[in-house]
């Protein structure tokens, strides 16, 4: 249901039109995942298998995959990952998403608002989601980018982030970690140091949830986090979309030989998702398991192993691109399958359905061997 049109406010910067390169990068971004074979070269999810129950002893009309998130009741435990904003063809594929995640129940995010918030580019190309009554949204600031990459840098401070959560009238800052596509960038930022204290920081300030763009989360990583009070985390593991592979592509048509040669050598780095999510889940916090969820079957996959809600981008990026309708129908098929996994498992809830037993089989099943 929508609620009228979105309008930007706080100290959204006046256009940087010195900053036009990342506005171009934005858009090669969804033109190289929309066009390019950028998919994990192995399947992870497809290494869970539920366990089917021949006598369900439940009516596929009892199921409810209804479930709350950071105190956001969902339709659905489904969130459309952040993907894209900052040119001008993303507001309508925002659009198209936030209409259609408030019309179905679900969760939703948008990518990084830096171009917006830092250099003032099309800030109406995130604002539209704010005229859509989506029951969760994600605001979305990168890492490298709460931390000086270079001298004089201007960095997303708490102001700023204030400005990208009004912007969409957002409940919970998501912060990316991009590390591995930095490193693949001909452009990329390189500095690390002093982003854990920063996340602290603004922790203090907002509701924080800490996302992967591709390369999970370890349970390390995690530990140090849930020190700093982040409420949340989405492991966006490998063997989804490859933001390696993507760069890659990208610095192939750039010339930049050494940068296509580290993406192509990094294409599958990372932890697998349903590894990462098992490492997450028993640190108590919500778990987002997103990277490779291209089904309803692997929503229900990411539940029975913990995780609160899954998180999905690709497949629903393509519908976007197409039309409400077909982003609509998407999003409402991956409900449909979830719910015809829960009822072949004899789970009326989400919670039976992490009752639910399961078998780790593949390569997933080296990893937990580690």
């Amino acid at each position: 249901m929508s609620t009228g049109a979105g309008r930007a406010r706080g100290p959204v910067k006046a256009a940087d039109t010195s900053g036009l390169d990342l506005s171009h990068r934005k858009a090669e971004h969804v033109k190289v995942v929309l066009g390019r074979d950028v998919e994990g070269r192995y399947r992870y999810w497809d290494d869970v298998q539920l366990i089917h129950r021949a006598l369900p002893e439940i009516d596929f009309a009892e199921i409810d995959p209804s479930v709350t998130l950071l105190g956001h009741p969902l339709a659905a435990p489904i969130v459309i990952t952040g993907m894209t904003g900052g040119f001008p063809d993303a507001a309508k594929i925002n659009d198209n998403l936030a209409r259609a995640a408030a019309d179905v129940g679900v969760a939703m995010g948008v990518g990084s608002e830096r171009a917006a918030i830092l250099k003032g580019q099309y800030p109406e190309s995130y604002a539209t989601v704010a005229g859509h009554a989506v029951p969760l949204k994600f605001a979305n600031i990168g890492a490298p980018q709460i931390i000086p990459q270079g001298p004089g840098d201007h960095v997303v401070g708490p102001e700023e982030v204030r400005a990208a959560m009004e912007l969409i009238h957002a409940d919970v800052l998501a912060i990316h970690l991009n590390f591995l596509q930095e490193m693949v960038q001909p452009e990329g930022d390189r500095r690390a140091r002093g982003c854990l204290d920063q996340i602290a920081d603004l922790a203090r300030q907002f509701p924080v949830l800490v996302k992967e763009t591709g390369a999970g989360i370890s349970r390390e990583v995690a530990e140090s986090l849930l020190e700093r009070k982040v409420r949340a985390f989405d492991v966006s593991g490998t063997g989804g979309t490859s933001f390696a592979a993507v760069e890659h592509y990208r610095a192939v048509d750039q010339g930049a030989e050494r940068e296509a040669r580290v993406g192509k050598t990094f294409w599958d780095w990372g932890i697998p998702s349903p590894i990462s999510v098992l490492e997450l889940v028993p640190l108590g916090l919500p778990v987002v398991a997103s990277g490779g969820v291209r089904s309803g079957l692997d929503v229900a996959r990411a539940v029975a192993l913990g995780a609160t809600a899954a998180g999905t981008a690709g497949g629903v990026l393509r519908a976007a691109s197409t039309g409400y309708e077909a982003t609509r129908r998407e999003l409402e098929l991956l409900v449909h399958e979830l719910k015809v996994a829960m009822f072949l498992t004899g789970s009326r809830t989400l919670d039976d359905l992490r009752r639910a037993p399961y078998l780790v089989t593949g390569e997933s099943r080296q990893w937990m061997r580690r």
